[in-house]
């Protein structure tokens, strides 16, 4: 069966009678060059355990399988469980989850389900969970490398480049995990039901050490929040919205000052190892206080 052909995709549908959900962000690939793509770009190899989010019918899982020693698909739609059945029957490598994505313990199902293996993650994830299933996959500390098609305008963000406009909080969030990388675009017309907007396959690979030395990561992540809350405002602003109650303006321009940055900086002017500086100026100045 070609998963990638409309067709035989609507004969598979119809047959199980299964219909697309917008709750569910459901695209499915016509392109069957793109899954070949991704799998190979993400040189998935036999030592791999890979964890694939919202398989759909599956066209990338296929191709994982055939590199991979293990797949765990995780589909949180029952009506498709059916289809995976039959689509995915020849390959026992394979084994489907009908959880929520969000979740899941990973480190938990890493352990139980691939042992001996190095864990990854590759999938073409619903679009409507993006950015809270980027953060969990990251903070969980545990794949090597995360490869995903997401919406192009976010992927775009995650690797923006300071004093841009896609460039803000979660830009830093993501580098300071991972070195993110575009592979390659995906075009609307890959896709049925055809999305609004062109999508990007995104390269996430794991950092064993961030990119700068942080004496407080709670405390840097605050303040890089507060730096993008309103971007408008100068950086003095944004911090002084959350610790006002313990430095005036006057010393968070100083404080600036003395971290190389003029005291009208703005903080999407400002790159990660610009923020670490000011935290660990930041927390060094609140452990004198106590």
């Amino acid at each position: 069966m070609n998963l990638c052909n409309v067709n035989e995709i609507r004969a598979l549908l119809s047959r199980h009678g299964f219909y697309f959900s917008k709750s569910f962000g459901q695209n499915f690939l016509i392109d069957p060059g793109i899954p070949k793509r991704i799998a190979e770009m993400s040189e998935i190899e036999d030592s791999f355990g890979v964890l694939e989010v919202g398989p759909g019918i599956g066209a990338l899982t296929v191709e994982l399988a055939a590199r991979a020693n293990k797949v765990v698909a995780v589909e949180l739609d029952k009506k498709l469980l059916p289809v995976l059945s039959e689509t995915l029957r020849d390959y026992p490598n394979v084994e489907i989850i009908n959880k929520d994505a969000l979740k899941i313990d990973y480190r938990e199902l890493i352990d139980e389900k691939f042992q001996g293996l190095r864990p990854v993650v590759c999938a073409n994830i619903p679009y409507n969970i993006t950015s809270p299933l980027i953060s969990k996959l990251i903070e969980c500390r545990c794949f090597e490398a995360i490869t995903l098609m997401i919406q192009r305008e976010v992927a775009n963000r995650i690797c923006a480049k300071p004093s841009t406009p896609d460039y803000g909080s979660f830009t830093i969030y993501v580098n300071y995990y991972t070195e993110p990388e575009i592979l390659f675009d995906v075009p609307p017309s890959s896709f049925i039901p055809q999305p609004k907007v062109w999508s990007s396959v995104l390269l996430l690979k794991k950092r064993e050490l961030p990119p700068a030395e942080i004496s407080n990561e709670s405390l840097f992540f605050k303040i890089v929040k507060a730096s993008f809350e309103q971007r408008r405002k100068t950086l003095v602003n944004g911090i002084f919205a959350v610790f006002g109650d313990r430095f005036s303006k006057l010393e968070i321009q100083n404080i600036l000052e003395s971290c190389g940055f003029p005291s009208n900086i703005r903080g999407e002017a400002i790159d990660l190892a610009g923020f670490a500086r000011i935290s660990n100026k930041i927390d060094a100045l609140l452990r004198d206080d106590y």
